[in-house]
């Protein structure tokens, strides 16, 4: 493999990482919204889901 091969390579290994990263935060973040609305809704009077 040429030197070229090994830093496409290790760049698209880095980008992947990247994109896996910000989809973990993206679903982390997601998960805390659900989890804060279905604390509050109860409280605030809302729909609560999953009822």
């Amino acid at each position: 493999m040429s030197w070229l091969g090994i830093l496409i390579v290790v760049v698209a290994g880095y980008l992947a990482m990247k994109v896996v990263g910000g989809l973990f935060k993206l679903l982390l973040g997601v998960l805390v919204l659900v989890g804060l609305y279905m604390v509050l809704a109860p409280m605030l009077g809302w729909p609560f889901p999953l009822a």
